[in-house]
């Protein structure tokens, strides 16, 4: 069995070595994303692994098919990457990673929040200028003393929960489905409550087009206390990045932390130019405005989790003609 991974980053191909024994396959591993002049790296493969960053749209499916390949997987919770309906009439198999490591994405989204909450980033800032005095635009409210909202309360939710819960805070949420298993951690009130009594909103929640497109939207933000802070690191299409930039500036925030972007292919995994008028916004307003590349998942434990759990449905394809992680 021969599998061909694409998007492998050097920092991976250690993590690829060591799990490469477990079913034995033979792995091909691909930099970059998969493309139609890439198609000679699929001679002899009979599974395909991508991306995020993979554009598998009809064209791309036509050449996996005429390579005889049945197999094609991603190794990302997200798949809105993929043309499914497409590939699925052309008898393509597909399946994804259901979730990894939560406390990767948990870990990003408290940290955001501490260093804005706490101001130690606006302090260093500060001394990369020259300015090692202390004023009191960094004066700052503990964790302990905060109210941190989770907005969406599943594995990595709940995880986040925890972690600000153990610094002291008080942590409420908003599900759609209550957890009563987390109620000693989280108190559950409605959005509405939730975002008007927290000092942190974080979002945790999963995207669902045509259902929360763009809910963190100046409406949304406009519930949410003067001078509260801002995290997402869920799904940027749960955004609407200029409305969070705006709010920012005219500090009905104090800061927001965005791991993701809405239409993330037009600034993810390039240089941008200086001037453009996203760059310029993200330098006016640092450090309030934190912005990284969707890193969320860029650890150790959450890439051998999708290296891993990809293997996993592999295997049970292969085996059993099915696989609980299907598309």
């Amino acid at each position: 069995m021969k599998v061909l991974f694409f998007g492998v980053r050097d920092v991976e191909r250690p993590l690829f070595e060591k799990l490469s024994s477990k079913y034995n396959y033979e792995l091909k591993l691909a930099a970059g994303v998969i493309s139609l002049d890439r198609m000679d790296l699929l001679d002899g493969v009979d599974v395909v692994v991508v991306r995020g960053q993979d554009k598998v749209n009809k064209e791309i499916i036509d050449a996996v098919k005429a390579k005889g390949i049945k197999y094609l997987f991603t190794r990302t919770v997200g798949y809105d990457h993929i043309d499914i309906p497409y590939a699925k009439e052309q008898g393509i198999k597909l399946a994804r990673v259901a979730s990894y490591s939560p406390t990767a994405i948990a870990e990003l989204a408290v940290s955001m929040a501490h260093m804005l909450t706490r101001k130690s980033l606006y302090f260093a800032h500060k001394a990369l200028n020259g300015d090692l005095t202390v004023d009191p635009n960094g004066f700052s409210k503990e964790l302990k003393n905060s109210t941190v909202a989770i907005i969406g309360t599943g594995k990595i939710g709940f995880e986040a929960a925890k972690m600000f819960k153990g610094l002291g805070a008080r942590v409420v949420g908003y599900d759609l489905y209550p957890n009563d298993n987390f109620k000693n951690i989280i108190e559950y009130l409605t959005l509405d409550q939730a975002l008007a009594q927290a000092d942190v909103v974080s979002f945790h929640m999963p995207y669902f087009k045509g259902q929360n497109d763009e809910m963190i939207n100046k409406d949304l933000i406009s519930k949410m206390k003067d001078g509260a802070v801002l995290i997402n690191t869920a799904r940027g299409q749960i955004q609407n990045n200029q409305d969070i930039i705006d709010a920012v500036r005219s500090n009905k925030l104090y800061g927001a932390g965005i791991d993701v972007l809405n239409y993330e292919s037009e600034y993810f995994g390039k240089k941008l130019d200086l001037n453009s008028q996203f760059i310029k916004d993200c330098n006016e307003l640092f450090p309030r405005l934190l912005v990284t590349p969707h890193i969320g998942s860029y650890t150790d434990e959450a890439a051998s989790n999708m290296i891993e759990y990809t293997l996993d449905n592999i295997n049970e394809y292969i085996n059993t003609d099915d696989c609980k992680n299907k598309l």
